[in-house]
């Protein structure tokens, strides 16, 4: 069985690169445009790993990953931070509030991949 990954990130390439890369290598892929909206999608899907951006309108990735926390069912899901930025205050918020790693945007597919399949493991 393969595993589901919810994507939230405002940019719709970005969302489009992830479904590419995470699709072909079998993986379900559920998509969010911001925080609120990956909040919602945790109500009707529990997925193995989550990826989000950090600067995003309406719900920014700090407030999904502390949102995604305060959820029993989600407590130990592996959150994974994609984003531009990456000042080390910036990581240090994102553990604090949960997060589980960080990536760098632009990503290296093979990265990604590699990330992913060992926080799945």
């Amino acid at each position: 069985m393969s595993k589901t990954i919810l994507t939230i990130d405002d940019s719709r390439m970005m969302r489009e690169m992830l479904l590419l890369v995470l699709q072909g290598a079998g993986f379900n892929v559920v998509q969010a445009e911001d925080g609120q909206q990956g909040l919602d999608a945790l109500e009707t899907t529990q997925p193995d790993i989550i990826i989000t951006d950090i600067n995003m309108p309406v719900m920014d990735g700090y407030g999904f990953i502390e949102g995604a926390r305060r959820d029993v069912r989600h407590r130990s899901t592996p959150i994974l931070v994609l984003s531009t930025e990456s000042s080390p205050e910036k990581k240090q918020r994102a553990r604090e509030a949960g997060a589980t790693g960080w990536i760098v945007k632009p990503f290296q597919a093979e990265t990604l991949l590699e990330v992913v399949r060992r926080v799945s493991a």
